[in-house]
């Protein structure tokens, strides 16, 4: 039987991990149950006791355009986050975006070095995208809140994914790239405010699940 996680707490979870590495002294939610930390080259995730991955990325609009559309450095190496560059890697034949697909397999590698064996992933933005793509590659569900397009030609359509993604109907990062799809089980809406396609911040999408769920259909767990 798949592993089911609250979707509401996943959204506690995420948000709760932005500040794990930007308030290291501090106490919250998640503090309790790490496990283990990444933070290297721009990239960041968490592994908990519970071998559940929660991969934070960009809680603004702002941090979105002046980062990820701009240029990622992995070793040495710059990658830009446009519609030209594609890459395959992990499984099947999979055309991933090559700056979305670098940055999941830092995750990966840091991963496989520590013996971590995810039975659980989620993440925001930048690591959403990450999410898609290591849901698909490590064959576990998850949730990906504020979610970009990652790919382009997958033979298995996108419903078919074990990814969630949730994502805000005034959130224009979901948009993006143009020319490439999601991976997952879309399901998109807003919350109890609109923010005129702006509104990126993770606890914009906390409110979202409680409204959806409240109004819209959305379950309480994924998988439903």
């Amino acid at each position: 039987m798949s592993f089911r996680y609250d979707i509401a707490l996943a959204a506690k979870m995420v948000e709760a991990s932005y500040e794990i590495f930007r308030r290291p002294a501090a106490k919250n939610a998640l503090t309790s149950s790490i496990k283990d930390k990444l933070d290297d080259r721009h990239v960041q995730a968490i592994f908990t006791k519970q071998n559940i991955l929660i991969i934070p990325g960009s809680n603004s609009v702002a941090d979105y355009v002046m980062f990820n559309l701009r240029a990622l450095n992995f070793g040495g190496k710059k990658y830009r986050l446009n519609d030209e560059l594609t890459e395959k890697w992990g499984a099947g034949n999979v055309v991933w975006h090559q700056g979305f697909m670098k940055h999941a397999k830092v995750i990966a590698d840091w991963m496989k070095t520590k013996g971590h064996h995810p039975k659980f992933i989620m993440g925001h933005s930048l690591g959403a995208a990450a999410t898609q793509i290591l849901v698909r590659t490590h064959d576990v569900h998850g949730i990906a809140f504020a979610a970009p397009r990652v790919t382009r030609g997958v033979a298995v359509p996108a419903p078919a994914s074990k990814c969630l993604c949730l994502n805000r109907d005034d959130d224009r990062v979901c948009d993006l790239p143009s020319s490439f799809q999601h991976l997952g089980e879309i399901h998109s809406g807003s919350g109890d405010k609109k923010f005129l396609r702006f509104d990126h911040k993770m606890a914009r999408y906390k409110e979202m699940v409680a409204e959806q769920q409240r109004h819209h259909g959305l379950g309480t767990h994924w998988p439903g």
